[in-house]
């Protein structure tokens, strides 16, 4: 987990103790993450960082691994899922209202 918000880490690793599974999360600051691939990536901030993001948001999916969006309003949900096109397989589009989860499986590597 990443967040630019110290708070937000403890709350994360809090939760994590709560629901054991500590062990299989690791939370950083930005200044203190360390690159890698994860089976699941979660994001929830808005389209337009979404969007600018994306090859670097992408990089961290594993192959086959899922990408998880949020923050996006209806309207976004198209300029968003073509940011990703070259990498993720959107195949689940969920909306409560205006806002739109999109759930995805990345390309695996031949």
């Amino acid at each position: 987990a990443v967040d630019i918000d110290p708070q937000a880490i403890t709350a994360t690793e809090s939760n994590a103790l709560k629901n054991n599974v500590a062990d299989k999360i690791i939370c950083y600051l930005p200044e203190q993450f360390i690159p890698l691939q994860a089976d699941i990536v979660l994001a929830n901030i808005l389209a337009k960082p979404l969007i600018e993001m994306s090859s670097s948001i992408s990089a961290l999916v594993a192959p086959s691994g899922a990408l998880v969006l949020s923050g996006i309003l209806a309207e976004q949900a198209e300029s968003v899922t073509a940011a990703y096109q070259q990498h993720i397989n959107f195949n689940t589009l969920v909306q409560q209202e205006d806002w739109i989860r999109l759930d995805g499986l990345a390309f695996p590597t031949e």
